[in-house]
């Protein structure tokens, strides 16, 4: 994101030369008619004697012959080159019209999770942040759109409420009343308010008489009122029903999800917070860590999660961060099905992938994680580094293959994800995020089962950018340093 800025930036710049140019050119033009203006009205008093000059006469020659072509010239000379040619440069880089929908999707995301009103967005007033930024009723109503496109129309009902507020305020905007009131009346009455989508549409009709779908409309709505109220007039008067609400969702756990990223989790009680415990590492006598053992931290108890801090110096994220950022491209998950890496609306966020071989930083911290872990690093997946921006999320997933995706990882030939080593660069998922600190859990029992109780999730991110990176770790060179047990649940 902070290449389309720079790339904005350069833009603003060609811009602003451009428009320097042209004042000069019309300085220039409007000096030549000035002088023009006062010679012509000389002359007009008395023509004959103004001719009769030689001087003159030749020098209205000239004027007509060469000085005007030259002012034609001048007139008709494009000085937009500059800023044509940087526009069709920079143009590679622009977002697309799938960018500033998945843009919009994302405020939409953070509205949900978060619990934040139209109103509080639309105004800027996002907490954390430093400088509010508001939205104008175009934006809104562009925001209600893209909503309308999906068949969302509670979304919808919700931004265009909005941008006819902000209108009915008296904002100046390229979008008009009716415009708005077109899409609110309909969304409204998609959810079954009736009553209200009615007043909606008189509403427009009172600003628009001719409006042809406003009249369509009021024809049916009051058909369709008429018609329920006859069904309803013998059942005490039974309120016609509305179906508002949030669209059908595809994530059974949606809202404990999203009251984890509101900070209203679940909370450990004090008789399993007391099985909780901070030592000092060593990684199992590792000669590393023998005389300076690490801090390691209990988490969680089930699934056991534990947290190394201080394990990745600021030193070490910044090179982690640059090798990444010039390859970071569009996050993947593998297909459950066919095992093919491909893009997922649950999945927003770009990654890229770093090898021990490229940079002795990298290889450093293969070799920390197979010291502390006491797990074979060989046959694990590359470091993978992945940033999440406005609203980027990773939505409740597990990080090993199920029963029914056997070819998830068979590409690879390394077995499943036995284990997952996080770094928080910083980052902000359910556990609080503390730079320069890793989080390490088991996927698979030492049965070689799946444990379900690792299902986990990345926040949208709210306010900002966050950083992660990760290292999978792979059953095949484990067969000894992770026994398997007989039991299922072991």
């Amino acid at each position: 994101m902070t290449d389309l800025l720079n790339t904005e930036r350069d833009l603003v710049i060609s811009l602003k030369d451009y428009i320097m140019a042209e004042e000069l050119k019309l300085a220039k033009v409007k000096q030549w008619a000035e002088k023009l203006d006062h010679l012509t009205a000389l002359a007009s008093k008395d023509p004959e004697g103004f001719l009769g000059h030689p001087v003159n006469a030749f020098k209205l020659m000239k004027r007509l012959n060469t000085e005007w072509m030259e002012l034609e010239n001048l007139v008709l000379k494009d000085l937009s080159d500059g800023l044509v040619s940087n526009l069709t440069i920079q143009r590679q880089y622009f977002p697309n019209d799938e960018d500033q929908t998945g843009a919009a999707k994302a405020l939409i995301r953070l509205q949900d999770t978060y619990n934040l009103d139209a109103e509080t967005i639309a105004r800027g007033n996002l907490p954390g942040v430093k400088q509010k930024t508001s939205l104008t009723a175009e934006d809104c109503f562009d925001l209600g759109k893209i909503a309308y496109t999906d068949a969302d129309y509670y979304h919808t009902e919700l931004w265009m409420e909005q941008a006819l507020k902000q209108l009915d305020e008296g904002e100046e905007s390229s979008v008009d009343k009716v415009l708005v009131l077109d899409y609110l009346s309909y969304a409204v009455y998609q959810q079954g308010d009736l009553d209200k989508a009615l007043t909606l549409t008189k509403r427009l009709l009172s600003l628009d008489p001719d409006h042809q779908r406003g009249n369509g409309n009021l024809r049916y709505f009051e058909y369709i009122m008429t018609k329920e109220g006859n069904k309803t007039s013998l059942s005490d008067g039974a309120e016609t029903r509305t179906r508002k609400g949030r669209p059908k969702d595809h994530l059974p756990e949606r809202q404990k999800y999203e009251r984890l990223c509101r900070g209203e989790g679940i909370k450990m009680t004090p008789r399993r917070q007391k099985k909780l415990f901070c030592r000092y590492h060593d990684g199992n006598r590792s000669p590393v860590y023998v005389l300076s053992p690490i801090k390691q931290e209990d988490e969680w108890d089930k699934p056991r999660i534990v947290r190394y801090h201080d394990i990745i110096s600021d030193a070490e994220i910044a090179k982690v961060q640059a090798l990444a950022k010039p390859r970071l491209r569009r996050a993947t998950i593998s297909n459950p099905v066919t095992g093919v890496l491909e893009t997922a609306h649950y999945r927003i966020s770009k990654s890229a992938w770093l090898s021990g071989y490229e940079d002795p930083v990298i290889e450093t911290i293969n070799r920390r994680i197979q010291d502390l872990t006491g797990l074979d690093v060989s046959t694990a997946e590359e470091l993978q580094v992945a940033n999440y921006g406005m609203g980027g999320q990773y939505e409740p997933h597990f990080d090993f293959a199920r029963k029914d995706e056997p070819d998830a990882f068979k590409e690879l030939g390394t077995g499943n994800r036995i284990a997952t080593w996080l770094f928080y660069v910083p980052a902000n998922n359910f556990f609080p995020s503390v730079q320069g600190s890793a989080v390490f859990w088991y996927n698979l029992f030492e049965s070689g089962e799946g444990d379900y109780s690792t299902r986990h999730a990345a926040c949208p991110v709210l306010v900002g950018n966050k950083w992660v990176s990760n290292k999978w770790i792979h059953e095949r060179g484990q067969e000894f340093r992770r026994p398997c047990k007989l039991s299922e649940l072991e």
